[in-house]
């Protein structure tokens, strides 16, 4: 086994374990924002850390490349979808308490609302 393959294997470890952690902090965090946290973070170095150490691996520049398009969409598309599930679980009202409300003096319009719709009021 060639120095390499021991990184390579460190690597894919490593991030399986973080996707671990992530998956049991989407299950264990009490409120909206510590799940998306988990959600994204932990689960986008994981996913970084598998390509890494399939990039180590594979055996041509074009699956190195198809795993580099992974890792970006994942950094497109992570932060998005966790933002919008923010934005969601404010208009429902489903979060427990804000330290900073900064939406609260908003209009609808600088909330990305419909005119016309009104955000709830928080618990």
């Amino acid at each position: 086994m060639s120095p390499l393959d021991v990184v390579a294997a460190t690597l894919v470890l490593v991030g399986a374990g973080l996707s671990l952690v992530a998956g049991v902090g989407l299950v264990r965090m009490p409120d909206v924002f510590s799940r998306m946290h988990a959600a994204t973070k932990p689960a986008t170095l994981g996913l970084v850390l598998v390509a890494a150490g399939g990039v180590l691996r594979v055996a041509t520049g074009a699956d190195a490349t198809k795993l580099v398009l992974v890792v970006a969409l994942q950094f497109l598309t992570a932060p998005v979808a966790s933002h919008l599930v923010g934005r969601a679980a404010y208009r429902a009202g489903a979060l427990r308490s804000l330290v900073v409300d900064e939406l609260a003096g908003a209009t609808s319009e600088d909330r990305g609302e419909r005119p016309g719709t009104e955000a709830h009021p928080q618990a």
